[in-house]
């Protein structure tokens, strides 16, 4: 049996202030398999950006023991970090972030490129999964020239291009139409078993999280049924 892409014991996060300090995690446990779906829904400010920018490097836990991927967050350094981001995790947020004056296609290549790949291998790799996702004939578009679902597509695609074996996404249709968000929903789920990608998602979308093999609601700063 494949050990677990992500183990968490006793996590905690505090943030501190003059006035007083926000314990938003309080002894959190997760464990999540290969190739699993995991949906994560509570109230907004429960903590569920928080918990995903831990698990993505992105964030220091307060304490506890964090394994994401093979790598101990816990207790790498900074360049450590990322390092790891780099390798092991894509992100996909509720705002696309593309760069304003680069195509779909280029803003795709862009993190491949940078690791020091071809290229040539970058710019096949990118226009391969802007294909998956429906955007073959958007690659010369810049954002601009895309719409809402097509941007957080492509921001999709750009998720992928390393092949991340770890897959976070937060909200990623919180900024979409109805129609543009069961086509990234639809994605998402496909694309993360079509690739191999392990997929952790926080969101306020009931649709979107009913689509996940797992479903866990944050309160109280653990995580437990949703």
């Amino acid at each position: 049996m494949s050990d677990p892409v992500i183990v968490c014991a006793g996590l905690e996060k505090t943030f501190a202030s003059a006035a007083e300090d926000l314990r938003v995690l309080r002894g959190l446990d997760l464990e999540v398999a290969p190739g699993e779906r995991v949906a994560v829904t509570g109230s907004s400010g429960c903590g569920k950006s928080t918990l995903l920018s831990i698990l993505g490097g992105l964030d220091r836990a307060t304490a506890g023991s964090i394994s994401v991927c093979g790598w101990d967050l816990s207790a790498i350094p900074e360049r450590g970090l990322s390092e790891f981001r780099a390798q092991a995790v894509g992100f996909v947020f509720q705002f696309h972030f593309l760069l304003k004056d680069f195509t779909a296609l280029e803003n795709v290549a862009l993190p491949a490129y940078m690791r020091g790949g071809s290229r040539k291998a970058a710019y096949d790799r990118a226009a391969s999964l802007l294909r998956d996702m429906g955007l073959g004939d958007r690659l010369n578009h810049v954002p601009a020239k895309l719409s809402g679902g097509e941007r957080q597509r492509a921001a999709i695609a750009r998720a992928l291009i390393n092949g991340p074996a770890l897959l976070l996404a937060d909200e990623p249709t919180g900024n979409l139409d109805a129609a543009s968000a069961q086509s990234v929903r639809d994605l998402l789920f496909g694309l993360s078993g079509a690739y191999g990608t392990t997929l952790v998602l926080v969101t306020h979308d009931s649709t979107l999280a009913a689509g996940a093999d797992r479903r866990l609601a944050l309160a109280d700063g653990k995580l437990g049924p949703a």
